[in-house]
């Protein structure tokens, strides 16, 4: 079988929404190169030691590529996928240089290829993210392990915004915890607050894809009596208050729903948002405030933010 990889030379701001555009085109997974990673002062302390090649990193920008099957319809997708791209700057999305380049690989480079860019990575003092194919064994009896196959995956768990949610929610999930994941993805958020000893957890996306994706990781960890995952935009079909809410997407889109959040936020609950750019950072926090929370930390990642914020006691 032909593929088709599609490259999209662009900015850090826009990788988020680019890559939900890919996927819902039909991509099954995408690969982000971003020169950046060249240029890291890399701490061990939690072994996140990479070699990088620099002749796969732009000189600028960052690349987004993913892979469709190459059909009658192909032509039609990417055009699609480019317009959508393009309308980005009406949500002040910078998109930067928005070059799109299409090329040919066959399915037996592409399945394997990618899997350079996604080794064992110990994002926390507590959790290390492992792709399935991997042999890993813990380096202490506390060390919690998320194992993900993201050949159908919204990310591998290592990118800044979900490693700080995981960080957050480290923090902030107590034994017998309820929680609600806005926008799962590849379910990790999920994952990781079960692994937390929350009694239940409830994960949302909008997506058939990303649902079908996390169902999978979520019964790969064996966390399934824990985590249910259902298709939902936001947190409309939810009606019980919980003690955590966690949403890792665009800013533009947690703006929308912090009144809904506050309202499903248990007194003294929390809500864990990122997906944030750095620049919509205020944003965000005069929205959470204005629905009543109060900003308990701001964390910060590269160019992304994550926002620690409580419902007051009543």
């Amino acid at each position: 079988m032909k593929w088709s990889e599609i490259s999209i030379h662009t900015t850090n701001e826009a990788i988020e929404p680019i890559s939900n555009i890919l996927h819902e085109a039909g991509a099954s997974g995408v690969v982000i190169e971003d020169p950046g990673e060249l240029l890291k002062d890399r701490e061990d302390r939690f072994g996140e030691i990479y070699d990088l090649n620099p002749e796969d990193y732009p000189d600028t920008g960052v690349m987004v590529k993913a892979y469709l099957p190459v059909n009658s319809f192909l032509a039609e997708t990417v055009d699609g996928i480019k317009q959508e791209i393009s309308n980005l700057v009406s949500f002040n999305i910078d998109i930067g240089e928005n070059k799109v380049a299409v090329s040919e690989v066959n399915e037996e480079d592409w399945a394997t290829a990618w899997k350079k860019y996604y080794n064992p990575v110990k994002i926390s003092s507590t959790f290390t993210i492992v792709p399935t194919w991997e042999d890993y064994e813990r380096v202490s009896s506390d060390e919690l392990i998320i194992e993900l196959d993201p050949g159908m995956a919204f990310g591998t768990g290592t990118h800044p915004t979900t490693v700080m949610c995981i960080q957050a929610l480290e923090r902030t999930v107590v034994k017998g915890d309820t929680v609600i994941d806005v926008g799962t993805g590849s379910g990790v958020l999920s994952i990781a607050a079960a692994q937390l000893e929350a009694s239940s957890v409830h994960a949302l996306d909008l997506d058939e894809v990303a649902v079908q994706s996390a169902t999978e990781n979520i019964k790969l960890n064996g966390v399934e009596k824990i985590v249910s995952v259902s298709q939902g935009n936001l947190l409309s079909g939810t009606s019980e208050p919980v003690d955590v809410i966690v949403a890792n997407i665009l800013a533009e889109v947690i703006v929308t729903f912090t009144d809904d959040a506050y309202s499903m936020t248990k007194p003294g609950g929390t809500f864990i948002t990122s997906g944030i750019i750095k620049q919509k950072k205020d944003l965000v926090k005069d929205a959470l405030r204005e629905s009543g929370f109060e900003i308990d930390e701001v964390m910060t990642m590269e160019d992304w933010v994550a926002i620690i914020a409580t419902k007051p006691e009543e």
